[in-house]
């Protein structure tokens, strides 16, 4: 038997159940816009008066023809919102999260007597910005609701007097900043008639404050709207006057009227008219603040597929904050990070225009596995000159890289010669520099089961410290040796899918590797025997200097090999190297590629081919 407890216009029954648009609507929500704004389907009225906003500022929508217009008057309302950061006013919006208030009376006796002393002290601090005339006559009653509201919830969070008062969990990090792009609107009740209304005069903030440049006036259904938003549930089911009212208010800026219109045709509809991106982000930031999750997954598999540009990937991951951490716009970001992460996968080629990018999008390239890049080591150096760019200041480059950018930095994969320069970088806090370093070389020392676990394990992780990106130079492990003779002992693992990908005449090169102060490298070929019948594999040694230096090594080649799965010795040799020469052997297993790639291979274990070369400088 059903819960006979079970509230059925709860939105948390109705609508946060799925995570999926088209399962709500399989299960119930039809189309009911042949009700919108009909009367015979309506039990309340929803007056909604537009008001005025800065005259600097143009409305997000209006008149946006492209996602550029749209991102730039968006970041101008921005900066008008942060210049009024002196005004005290907007202390209290960031205390009450929810962007609509309900307007109530001054004096509440009951509220003094139930607050604790700390929350009576702080009351009292911004009660003395009221009487210094701080606000205007029509700020005063918002102040002071914000003050019942917000501490009154505090209080009974907080326990006994002696606790601290917690700033409320559902604020951002960020409220100041990104959650106020959108000026409050306000929940009002219709003005009481008679003598009360006329002892109300200095409680009508908004009309003194702004200008009504014109009312809408709805007929809506308070059990669809209810079923569809956790805010107009709690509007209509709170008990207090305005819930049982058949009038309602609601004041919005009139930048948001029209995407709120196509926001409550959607909740009776479940469809949109509009199908531009400035006109869908318009009505997603519309849903976000009135909860409409339903809304916000349409909108954002909407914008999902229109087509994708770096102006609309870079703007999708720079939305409110509020907007960001929503599941339902999650795929949304996702698919715009992905894009960066394609287009930008070379960084080299689009070095110019990725140095231009701002923090998102680089971070959106840096996640990816399949960075196109010679080492880590030049994904190091990327960071440092893009951050000394964007935040020429020490502490706040500091700050940056600490914070955000180092964690999509793989030092593990970067070589022993660029760890020691970050050991001595500038740029990063010492302490965090050497936690890095330590943290790689441990790594490094571990064995390669070890390493492949460590990585598996970091699948979840949006780091992935761990994980070997498809380096165009693949990275080696080098063991180096002074006595009795100068020597190293480079490892190189191939996979199968590398190695298959090499016929019928590619190559693949290893990271650089120091002996005797000489840089060397490894490179793998797919190629044709020396009799030129067949493709098979070779294994090459190159010095990378070019000039007139001359470097005697003796060398050996060897690969691990079943069923023992020792390495064994393939090819000796000695080569006086000259600048940019490399020496080695055309068909080092002395098979063909079919049999060297066949699935009885001999040298592939575990879908891995484990190389080795020793150098000993001659004398």
């Amino acid at each position: 038997m059903r819960d006979s407890n079970l509230d059925l216009f709860d939105p948390r029954t109705a609508v946060m159940d799925s995570s999926d648009y088209t399962i709500e609507v399989g299960r119930g929500d039809g189309d009911f816009g042949f009700a919108f704004n009909d009367s015979n389907f309506s039990d309340r009225i929803l007056r909604i008066e537009i008001i005025s906003e800065s005259t600097e500022a143009r409305p997000d929508g209006e008149g946006c023809t492209s996602l550029a217009d749209w991102a730039r008057n968006r970041k101008r309302r921005r900066e008008d919102i942060k210049r009024d950061n002196g005004n005290p006013l907007l202390f209290l919006k960031v205390l009450k999260q929810q962007d609509s208030v309900i307007r109530c009376q001054e004096n509440d006796d009951h509220f003094m007597k139930s607050i604790s002393s700390a929350g009576k002290i702080t009351y009292c601090i911004l009660w003395s910005w009221i009487k210094l005339g701080r606000f205007c006559s029509g700020e005063r009653n918002l102040v002071t609701f914000c003050l019942l509201e917000t501490f009154t919830a505090l209080d009974m969070a907080a326990g006994p007097e002696e606790q601290i008062l917690n700033q409320p969990d559902n604020i951002p990090d960020d409220a100041d900043t990104e959650n106020q792009d959108e000026e409050t609107a306000a929940m009002i009740e219709e003005p009481p008639s008679g003598d009360e209304g006329a002892n109300d005069n200095d409680s009508n903030w908004s009309m003194e404050c702004s200008t009504v440049l014109r009312v809408k006036t709805l007929h809506i259904s308070s059990p669809i709207l209810a079923a569809k938003s956790p805010f107009f549930y709690k509007l209509f089911s709170n008990g207090m006057r305005e819930s049982e009212q058949r009038h309602v208010t609601l004041r919005i800026n009139a930048s948001e009227e029209a995407a709120l219109m196509e926001l409550l045709n959607f909740m009776y509809s479940n469809t949109l008219t509009v199908t531009t991106a400035p006109a869908l982000l318009d009505v997603l930031m519309a849903a976000d603040k009135f909860e409409v999750a339903s809304c916000m997954r349409y909108c954002s598999r909407s914008l999902r597929n229109l087509p994708m540009t770096p102006e609309s990937a870079l703007l999708y991951l720079d939305l409110p904050s509020s907007v960001l951490m929503a599941e339902a716009v999650q795929p949304l970001t996702d698919a715009a990070k992905q894009f960066l992460a394609v287009r930008y996968k070379d960084i080299t080629k689009f070095q110019d225009e990725v140095l231009n990018l701002p923090l998102a999008g680089v971070e959106a390239i840096l996640s990816s596995d399949d960075l196109q890049v010679a080492s880590e080591d030049a994904v190091y150096d990327f960071v440092l000159k893009w951050s000394r760019i964007q935040y020429p200041k020490v502490e706040e480059r500091r700050e940056i890289l600490g914070t955000r950018l180092a964690q999509f930095i793989r030092f593990p994969y970067m070589t022993c010669r660029k760890l020691r320069k970050v050991m001595g970088c500038n740029d990063f806090e010492h302490e965090f520099a050497q936690k890095v370093v330590v943290e790689a070389l441990f790594f490094k020392a571990e064995a390669p089961h070890r390493q492949r676990t460590l990585a598996a394990d970091e699948t979840p992780n949006p780091n992935r410290r761990f994980v070997e990106r498809a380096y165009k130079y693949r990275p080696v492990k080098v063991v180096e040796f002074e006595l009795p003779r100068q020597q190293c002992v480079v490892y190189l693992d191939l996979k199968r899918e590398e190695c298959g990908n090499l016929f019928p005449s590619g190559r693949v090169y290893s990271q650089a590797f120091h002996l005797g102060g000489q840089g060397f490298f490894l490179s793998a070929h797919c190629n044709m025997d020396q009799q030129s019948s067949f493709h098979c594999f070779g294994l090459f040694l190159g010095m990378q200097e070019k000039g007139s230096v001359t470097f005697a090594v003796d060398y050996e080649f060897a690969a691990r090999s079943k069923p023992t799965e020792e390495y064994i010795s393939k090819y000796k040799g000695n080569y006086t190297f000259t600048g940019g020469k490399a020496v080695g052997y055309r068909n080092l297993f002395a098979i063909p590629w079919t049999s060297f790639m066949a699935d009885d291979s001999l040298y592939f274990i575990n879908g891995i081919l484990h190389l080795r070369a020793e150098l000993t400088i001659r004398h």
